[in-house]
């Protein structure tokens, strides 16, 4: 690929023979990028589809669906038998909820509406006709009742402003049949509502029915949980290369709480995985770590604690943290309305560049992109992603990203197609983050770019530098700045995340 290998073909293979993988070749790039299909990419992401909707829909820490997930990533990477593999515990806060509903009598499967108030209430089912889209659709009936109400035609926060403006002391809302495998929704924004909560098609129809024939009563619990659990990161180290000389990559395998998290970030965690199955054909010259991260959408938790292992605030110290020469990150990259965004290492576009060699790493994928014809922008380092520990420690970083909930500008439409003024990603932390919101394209093209920083750095880190035992763990100034830009993201990301207020 490009032209940064200090050693010879007969070294390489000298080295190869020392470690005794004689019967294995030195990775190259383009081996290992033209092993990437869409067709194993697609089926890894129906099989975090799956995870999810046989857990309620979602896949978030703390939940089965995650805990699922870890099992599925382990156990793949432990069938290589290439890699020394472990799942790291660490006890976070979780911030969940339990739901109940009852309807003359009969217990039914519900979904949580992001936003929505505790609450613990027993009423009669008032139906709301015409989707109860408009003020005028609520009879006088629903005043102190629950309103029984159509999904479609408008946003569900107005309907449920609508109920709660009639009266109404709660809201169950129906799905449609086109939309039944999408259990779980949002009312947007975090001010006064009253209890809602989602149910399935099947159960609206019987509900309906039952309705048409007389009084229907209907039980609404929403009970919210605190409390400590314990989760995992999946770490994998090649048991070939340098150990004291680390390329390490990563993204996180946590949805956000309600949605299935395919492009968010099950696209990240299925080309990791595809690439570390692919590189165990071959043999490495420094040794490659892969990190699959909890607890991301909780404020980078996963990450944070990982590297707090490693630079002495948890064990370790700093000749441990210095033995990572560089970190890529993977976070949302197949993006419906997608923009190929490569991190600003060298600050040129953002004016905030990484430690040194982030630069270059930069300048690498960019080059990638540039051999297969294609258009890139520089993406910021925001701090909203599992990068920020790996900054905050001096190590060279980089990655690539197609997009979260920010808007698609006119010149990166005329780059990339799509529609201008729209989100990269419409279902962003939603339930519509399903098989139907991954771009292929974009999907191959990064996880290919991820193939080719692997291939690189695994033989030769060319000019990126060799991390300093004595300063691989930042002090003063350097450390602070980046400390001060990314403590307000993880804390407004805490708080995102949450999608409700504990009473």
């Amino acid at each position: 690929m490009r032209e940064s290998s200090i050693l010879t073909a007969s070294a390489l293979v000298a080295v190869a023979a020392a470690q005794g993988y004689t019967g294995a070749p030195i990775v190259s790039s383009d081996e290992l990028v033209k092993l990437v299909t869409i067709d194993e990419l697609v089926a890894g992401s129906q099989d975090l589809y799956d995870i999810a909707m046989s857990n309620d829909g979602q896949r978030a820490f703390g939940e089965g669906g995650h805990n699922a997930t870890v099992d599925y990533i382990y156990n793949a990477l432990q069938e290589t038998g290439y890699y020394d593999v472990y799942k790291q515990p660490f006890v976070e806060l979780y911030r969940g909820f339990n739901i109940g509903f009852t309807a003359a009598g009969t217990k039914y499967k519900a979904a949580y509406m992001h936003y929505a108030p505790q609450g613990n209430l027993t009423e009669p089912l008032i139906m709301v006709p015409n989707f109860g889209c408009n003020s005028t659709d609520y009879p006088s009936a629903v005043t102190g009742n629950i309103a029984f109400i159509q999904r479609g035609n408008c946003y569900s926060s107005d309907k449920v402003a609508n109920a709660k403006g009639a009266g109404a002391v709660g809201v169950v809302i129906s799905n449609r049949i086109e939309d039944d495998d999408i259990m779980g929704g949002t009312l947007n924004s975090p001010i006064e509502w009253i209890p809602t909560v989602l149910i399935e098609y099947v159960t609206g129809q019987r509900i309906f029915a039952q309705l048409a024939s007389g009084p229907v009563d209907a039980h609404i619990s929403i009970k919210f949980i605190q409390e400590n659990r314990t989760t995992f990161n999946v770490i994998a180290e090649t048991k070939d290369g340098d150990h004291d000389n680390v390329f390490s990559l990563g993204g996180h395998t946590d949805s956000a709480p309600g949605g299935p998290g395919i492009n968010d970030n099950g696209s990240g965690t299925i080309g990791l995985l595809t690439v570390a199955k692919h590189l165990a054909r071959f043999t490495v010259t420094n040794a490659v770590r892969f990190g699959f991260w909890s607890a991301e959408e909780y404020g980078l938790l996963g990450s944070d604690h990982y590297v707090k292992t490693l630079n002495g605030t948890i064990s370790g110290n700093a000749s441990e943290i210095a033995k990572v020469r560089a970190y890529v990150n993977f976070d949302m990259i197949a993006s419906p309305n997608y923009r190929l965004g490569v991190h600003d290492g060298d600050g040129s576009t953002f004016n905030f560049s990484g430690p040194p060699g982030s630069g270059i790493i930069e300048k690498n994928f960019g080059a990638f992109f540039k051999a297969k014809n294609l258009p890139f922008v520089s993406s910021e380092f925001n701090g909203r992603s599992d990068y920020a520990a790996f900054l905050e420690n001096g190590i060279a970083a980089g990655g690539v990203d197609t997009g979260a909930e920010g808007l698609k500008t006119a010149e990166e439409q005329q780059l990339f197609g799509g529609q201008a003024g729209v989100a990269y990603d419409v279902s962003y932390h939603g339930p519509d983050d399903t098989m139907d919101n991954l771009a292929r394209d974009a999907f191959l093209w990064n996880v290919q770019a991820m193939a080719d920083a692997v291939g690189t750095y695994a033989v030769d880190f060319g000019d990126i530098p060799k991390a300093d035992a004595g300063s691989a763990v930042q002090t003063g100034m350097e450390k602070r700045m980046w400390m001060r830009k990314f403590e307000g993201v993880r804390e407004e990301m805490c708080r995102e995340r949450r999608g409700f207020k504990l009473e």
